[in-house]
């Protein structure tokens, strides 16, 4: 729970534009494993549709949903002016979103197939000029989290280090950054981090690059999160309140719609978890609400979802996993 006055959530992370493509076939059905050292392949798409998406917005637009108070830290290009003011208009702060005239936005090209898999590239554009933006330019004493997602490399460097600096928790999600990241860039962008979250995937590629299994990454970190896309994810507190489990699964929200996009879906779940757990709710239902919140953004074409009221989002809730949480999932937007 956020301190008195301390209750804005700075996230930062990448800001694009996802053109989003859809396969209407398997991926596995025509790579040749033998041959993937020599691969040549290209896929003819159903469609494509382009829309706005990024890590800091995802999750800001989210965290606005769910009563939070978001405030993007972030670097676009000349072509977002519209995409900000969208943003502003559902409730996030873009006070420190800069706009670079010089250059595009960042955009992502990504490629669905029919078993939600996905292949992807990403130019960074404007991302780049993120390292120049400074936690010391926000007062301190208004920031309850900060989020360092995907983002230019020596960005994530400055802000793990100035929120240690600073004394402001964060969450620490390189995600889609795995690949590029070296050992010593995980493990310095890990220490100090309230929160390491990731999927099961970046995860193997983590371990392999650091030496170290998920148990001795929690001795790194209070809290390790491993999600695992339609079988829910695992919450891991190295020092469980009383009466809790060290481990908790937390299961999927059920899926309502017929047309599913699992493009920011995981961006949606981090949102779910943070509001709640700035709510003050326990990590079991806050990672349950991540689960609805991530559900809604599956139900979406495109990287952020449909807008919902909290009162939706509530009943939602009790639909999935019953009135018990009640009182906790109540204190959304409280």
């Amino acid at each position: 729970m956020s301190a008195p006055g301390r209750d804005r959530v700075v996230v930062t992370g990448s800001v694009a534009f996802d053109y989003l493509m859809t396969f209407p076939e398997r991926f596995l059905d025509v790579l040749v494993p033998d041959r993937m050292h020599r691969l040549s392949v290209s896929f003819r798409v159903e469609d494509m549709r382009r829309v706005r998406g990024g890590c800091a917005p995802n999750i800001a637009y989210s965290l606005a949903r769910l009563g939070a108070r978001p405030l993007i830290m972030a670097a676009a290009g000349s072509d977002a002016r519209e995409y900000r003011d969208w943003l502003a208009s559902a409730g996030v702060d873009v006070s420190l979103l800069k706009l670079h005239d010089d250059v595009l936005t960042a955009s992502f090209f990504c490629t669905t197939d029919a078993d939600q898999n996905q292949v992807g590239t990403f130019y960074s554009g404007a991302m780049d000029r993120a390292r120049d933006l400074s936690f010391h330019d926000i007062d301190r004493d208004t920031v309850a989290m900060a989020v360092v997602a995907p983002n230019d490399q020596q960005a994530m460097a400055r802000y793990t280090e100035e929120c240690r600096q600073l004394g402001i928790p964060f969450m620490y999600d390189p995600s889609q950054q795995v690949a590029r990241l070296e050992c010593d860039e995980l493990l310095a962008g890990m220490e100090g981090a309230g929160i390491f979250i990731g999927n099961e995937y970046e995860f193997g590629i983590i371990e392999k690059k650091v030496g170290l299994d998920q148990a001795a990454l929690l001795t790194r970190v209070p809290v390790l999160i491993v999600t695992h896309g339609a079988d829910g994810s695992t919450i891991s507190l190295r020092e469980p309140p009383a009466g809790s489990p060290g481990s908790i699964e937390v299961p999927p929200a059920k899926v309502e719609a017929t047309e599913l996009d699992p493009t920011g879906v995981g961006d949606a779940y981090r949102a779910g978890l943070l509001a709640a757990r700035l709510a003050g709710v326990p990590w079991d239902v806050a990672g349950r609400i991540g689960s609805v919140a991530a559900v809604y953004a599956l139900e979406t074409i495109g990287p952020q979802p449909r807008a919902y009221s909290l009162a939706e989002f509530r009943a939602r809730y009790e639909a999935n996993f019953g009135r018990g949480d009640a009182a906790e999932v109540a204190r959304l937007g409280a």
